[in-house]
């Protein structure tokens, strides 16, 4: 796939994202720090988004008012808790157009996974069947194939990339081919090359052969518009901490039909209706998938991220992303020492650059960004057979959010100049 230098671009960058940032930086207390007289540049949202004010407000107007534990206690602030869990609850299916029943709360999109491959996959698969994956995969969507796998004797296939970093459909549609497909799982938006898959595409290809899907969009629900009743995948999995909430609580969508054919994943207090000596009966989904105490001040926090997201509007974080990652790409295309992944077309691909300074180590990379007060990560990013197939161990990796602006481009184009004077002089 794409490993090649950006063609270099003339001086004038490309009209698009406006200077000033879509989400105002005064709602975001720590982009309001300074770091070595520098104001902090924070392009790392691709690991955890910053937290507005309004989620820090009201999970501490969770703890100072209405503290109490969810779906027991009949005493007021207890009835209050659960009425705002549960509207946190519809608050996250309807920003996906999912239904609430089918929206299990999770501690993040990896436990949503898991809870797919556990309780799904652990008795559905048999030996002989296979699960596809592709190469661009986080390794939480990895992981948990490979264990479950192992475990029922199923094989797990492959997709691999074009050249350009977009997936290959041709290549998909001859391992659905087999007959023995069980589950396609595939990342909505690839934390590292920034492609955006054609989920729904994949979807209708999966389905007319007999397999499910399962799509992790953690990468994706926090910058675009997300319906998954149009992209018809029968997991969708994401989490709270890049949606500008609070880390601890992940989403996991499906349909609840199907959700009440699973066994639970974990057993405890909560997710029983009745509890014998020897047996128990289980509450109906989503409960059912939610053991022991809930993630209530999470809850909570989620749902002030989701209102300030719909606020925002998520089309125009979208526009915005996309008008900043082309000036972005036009901007390191200036520097022929720069080599950046993934697709050129910046309406395939998310607000993610990941990049490699040839002659220095990513690792390197990241410091030299930080003595400027620009972070980004560096790093395998939770994606080594990827880093494999690019052919490098790291790459150093820039992610925007609704609170970047063109200026952030240009303290780490900065950035990465000096990194590449100190390492050639």
């Amino acid at each position: 796939m794409q490993n090649e230098r950006l063609a270099t671009a003339d001086a004038t960058p490309p009209i698009g994202a406006q200077s000033e940032p879509l989400a105002a930086i005064g709602d975001f207390p720590l982009l309001q720090r300074h770091q070595d007289g520098r104001r902090l540049v924070y392009l790392d949202s691709a690991a955890t988004a910053q937290k507005p004010r309004v989620v820090l407000d009201a999970i501490d107007d969770y703890y100072r008012r209405y503290n109490a534990n969810v779906h027991r206690g009949v005493y007021r602030i207890a009835a209050e808790a659960t009425e705002r869990y549960e509207a946190a609850r519809a608050a996250a299916a309807g920003l996906v157009g999912a239904h609430p029943k089918g929206t299990v709360f999770t501690r993040n999109a990896t436990e949503a996974i898991n809870l797919v491959a556990y309780s799904w996959a652990r008795h559905e698969l048999a030996a002989g069947d296979e699960v596809v994956l592709t190469v661009m995969e986080h390794h939480s969507n990895i992981v948990p194939w490979q264990l479950v796998c192992a475990e029922r004797g199923a094989r797990l296939r492959y997709v691999s990339l074009r050249e350009d970093g977009t997936l290959d459909l041709d290549e998909l549609d001859q391992l659905l081919a087999s007959g023995r497909v069980r589950l396609v799982a595939v990342a909505h938006v690839s934390n590292v090359l920034g492609t955006i898959n054609p989920v729904e595409e994949v979807v209708r290809r999966a389905h007319a052969a007999g397999a499910l899907v399962l799509v992790d969009g953690a990468q994706a629900v926090p910058h675009m518009p997300v319906d998954v009743a149009a992209i018809g995948a029968d997991f969708y999995a994401w989490t709270g901490h890049k949606a500008l909430g609070p880390t601890g609580i992940g989403v996991l969508h499906a349909a609840p039909e199907l959700l009440e054919r699973m066994p639970p994943f974990l057993g405890g207090g909560h997710m029983i209706a009745r509890v014998d000596l020897d047996s128990s009966t289980f509450n109906e989904p989503p409960w059912k998938f939610e053991a022991g105490t809930s993630p209530i001040a999470e809850a909570v926090g989620l749902a002030a991220a989701i209102e300030y997201l719909r606020g925002l509007g998520l089309e125009r974080v979208r526009e915005h992303e996309r008008q900043l990652t082309e000036y972005a790409l036009a901007r390191l295309a200036e520097l022929p020492f720069v080599r950046v992944f993934g697709p050129r077309d910046v309406s395939q691909r998310g607000g993610v650059v990941s990049f490699a300074l040839d002659g220095v180590h990513p690792h390197d990379v990241a410091e030299i960004c930080d003595r400027h007060a620009v972070c980004v990560r560096a790093g395998h990013h939770c994606a080594q057979p990827l880093m494999r197939a690019l052919g490098v161990p790291a790459t150093t990796r820039a992610s925007l959010h609704a609170y970047n602006s063109r200026d952030d481009i240009d303290r780490l184009r900065e950035a990465l100049a000096a990194a590449h004077q100190l390492f050639s002089s």
